[in-house]
Parts: structure tokens; sequence; C-alpha cells
């Protein structure tokens, strides 16, 4: 079953076209991304399945509600988890996480029973009388999904949620990313430029820039598509031979190295190395890194700048 749809949703904003003819059927329970550089139209795609903004035109369906005609609806089906961060500081994890309940009209003891639940869930049972200015950046991200499921929705929004976290924070926030999924059944939808966040987290990836879907598959399938091995070599290359190779699938220039993909390159690379000569040279297994710089062109780094 698709909790989520949208129909040729566009936005503009003046002159700029921020989203353009967006389709994407996301199935209940999984784990979504929208993969894709800063300005790619990642948040303002979230926005408008929050409804909180209007689509210039197109429509959507969360949790079969239409997100113009039905916006309560979309809202009470969903958390959101937003890119700043919303937390008051002055308060304690678990009187955050009463006000929120209390906007969710929850009633008192239940409400009670299910902040003590979810503060387990998420690893900060411990600390939930503590103020929340004394927790580090990723215990905050923490608490900000144990709120966001509060209310028990169909899906949660995470718009870039280990955005500015340490590399050991943010494999924490993915492994809490993956309990609410399996324990809570929750959908949900991700935003996020770290291509290994995409790869490690996700069932389907979307990978959107300039305002439109440009692949969507599972991971594997995107990185099989290129091939499954890459070999990155700096030096001289007889690109007219390599080419021939049948079980070569593409070459194409990354800087001042060229990137050799294939599924049989392990299989086949004395054949490959008699039309190469090599400063350097480098076999390793295709990343979701390789497939957006296979599609794009350019490094998600460098459409960031």
């Amino acid at each position: 079953m698709n909790i989520i749809e949208t129909f040729n949703i566009n936005k503009k904003f003046k002159d700029l076209k921020a989203l353009s003819n967006i389709n994407i059927k996301i199935k209940e329970g999984e784990i979504f991304s929208l993969l894709g550089p800063n300005g790619a139209g990642k948040t303002t795609l979230i926005s408008i399945l929050t409804s909180i903004l209007k689509p210039s035109s197109g429509s959507a369906r969360v949790n079969g509600f239409d997100i113009i005609k039905n916006p309560l609806d979309v809202r009470k089906s969903i958390g959101i988890v937003f890119q700043e961060p919303s937390l008051d500081d002055l308060l304690t994890a678990r009187e955050n996480l009463y006000v929120h309940s209390m906007l969710y009209n929850m009633e008192s003891s239940y409400a009670k029973k299910r902040i003590e639940f979810i503060l387990k869930t998420v690893g900060l049972f411990d600390r939930k009388d503590s103020i929340v200015r004394t927790f580090s950046g990723g215990m905050k991200r923490r608490l900000e999904i144990a709120r966001g499921l509060l209310h028990t929705p169909k899906v949660l929004f995470l718009d870039e949620p280990t955005l500015g976290l340490d590399p050991a924070s943010r494999r924490t926030i993915w492994d809490y990313v993956r309990k609410v999924k399996r324990e809570e059944n929750t959908t949900i939808i991700l935003t996020t430029h770290y291509m290994e966040e995409a790869d490690n987290l996700s069932d389907t990836v979307a990978i959107i820039n300039k305002g439109k879907i440009i692949e969507m598959n599972t991971p594997e399938n995107l990185k099989n598509k290129i091939g499954n091995e890459i070999i990155k070599v700096k030096g001289e290359i007889d690109l007219d031979s390599i080419k021939k190779f049948k079980f070569i699938d593409s070459v194409y220039k990354d800087n001042d190295s060229y990137i050799i993909t294939s599924k049989e390159i392990t299989k086949n690379l004395n054949e490959i190395l008699r039309f190469i000569s090599p400063e350097s040279l480098e076999i390793k297994k295709t990343s979701l890194e390789d497939v957006f710089l296979k599609i794009t062109g350019k490094k998600i780094e460098e459409l960031d700048e």
C-alpha cells in the first residue's frame, strides 16, 4: 500500500522553479530518502507534503488525505523533525514531550505512558528529568525524533536529521531510525545530502537535483545500474580500447582521474590493465557517490557550493 503519492507537483517562487513534475510513490513502512545537494528542492517537497506550503500545481495524498483539501487530517497523520532545532532548552526532556502531547490533545494518563515508552525507544529515559540545554547535539536530535513520534504518526518526516553531528552521533541516530521503523512500523521520509546516510538507511532513494527527480530505486539497484565495481585511474588510458570491452558499463572523467565501472572488473582486471598506464589506481565497490557523479557529472559537495 502506498502511504504517499504525488501527482505532477510543481512549485515556483517568482521566477525560480523549485520543483518540476514530482511523481513519487512511497510504500507504508519504508524508509524513503530524498538525496540531493543544498537547494535541490528537498525541503520544499517536504514542506508541501506536510501541508506547510501549497504546490503551484499538482497534488499529493498522505495517508489517504489530500494535502490541499484535508490539511488538518494530513497533519494529524504525520510527525516532523525540522532541520533547525526547535526544542525548549529550559525544559526537561519529559517536559518538552508533555507540552507536545497537550498540543495534540493527548489524554494525560496515556501521554505519560507514551512519553516513557518513546524516551526508552530513543535511549533517553535515564535523562528524562535533565534540562535539555545540557544535552549534546545527538541527544537533542534523538529527543526531537521522540517528539515527532509521540502521537504515533503514520509518517515521520526527518529533514537533514544528522546535519552538523559528528560521525559517531550520526550513526547513533541511524540506529534509532532503524529501531523506530522496526518497532513503530512508521514510514520515514528522510532528506539528506550524506551519501552514506542514504545508502545505509534507505529502502528507496530518490536522487533530486534542480527540482527534478533524476533517479529513484533501491540503493543496490542504483549502484548496479553503473556496475557494482569501479576502477579510479589517474594516468594515461586508451579510452577507445577500454570502451570496446563488453563487460565495461561506463567510462567517465572525475577531475584528473578516469572512472571505469563494470560488474566484472576483478575478473577482467588483467585485460583492462593492458590499456592503462596508471600513476595511481584504486579498485572499490560502487557507492551512491559514484552513482551521483555519473548521473550529474559532479559530486554533491560541488553542487552545494
